[in-house]
């Protein structure tokens, strides 16, 4: 495993009044490491460092010889309390803080995320929906929707995302519905004839029409009915 060395293991050295910082090749040095070293003029050296051996006294017995100690890696620095604190505060201030754990909680059971406001306005974030089949009375069908707007957001109209892969299908509208394409192509076939619509283009079809959806390829699109 890697080292990891830091300024405070050179500001050690330096206060013990050493010049030699020994290191081994598997070492990392920290920025901060390199920037004290350099400062104080001490080096790095990959060579086997010294054995320490007692000196003998003059005057006075000799105190017992204290061993060498390889530098210890530091561990990875954390993040300061005040900090953390500090933007919690602030965000709570703003009423961030709030309006975040909010919308987690209303998140529970829900196959996509979005932003409510007291006010009822609801932001659906499209690239978190999960889809679910829609039954075309064919198991074979790829066609997955999911309903993002209805009843419980206080609208009188549903509205979803709604997508088809290489399929058709018979459908009677049961209600007003108003598709919307965002990608892949729409196929509507309606009396024997087929209509085509790309991204970009709206179809809308009355209570009752009996028509036949389709996609030559993976369509995608955002749907309301009423």
């Amino acid at each position: 495993m890697k080292k990891l060395i830091c300024a405070k293991e050179v500001e050690a050295l330096i206060q013990q009044g050493g010049k030699i910082f020994y290191i081994d090749e598997d070492t990392i040095l920290t920025p901060s490491a390199k920037d004290a070293a350099k400062a104080n003029g001490v080096e790095f050296s990959t060579a086997q460092p010294p054995v320490c051996e007692p000196v003998a006294c003059e005057t006075k017995a000799c105190e017992p010889a204290v061993a060498c100690e390889p530098a210890k890696a530091c561990e990875a620095p954390s993040i300061d309390n005040e900090i953390i604190y500090s933007v919690l505060k602030a965000m709570a201030d703003k009423g961030l803080l709030q309006g975040i754990i909010e919308s987690f909680s209303n998140q529970a059971g829900k196959p996509y995320f979005a932003e409510h406001d007291k006010c009822g306005l609801k932001v659906v974030r499209g690239n978190t929906v999960s889809y679910e089949a829609l039954d075309t009375g064919n198991p074979s069908d790829k066609v997955f929707y999911q309903e993002v707007i209805n009843a419980e957001d206080g609208c009188s109209m549903n509205a979803g995302f709604i997508t088809i892969e290489t399929c058709n299908f018979d459908w009677e509208c049961a209600c007003q519905e108003l598709y919307y394409v965002i990608e892949g192509t729409l196929t509507v076939t309606a009396d024997g004839k087929v209509y085509t619509a790309n991204p970009g283009d709206s179809v809308f079809f009355p209570k009752g029409a009996k028509v036949a959806f389709g996609s030559p390829n993976k369509m995608k699109a955002f749907y309301a009915t009423y």
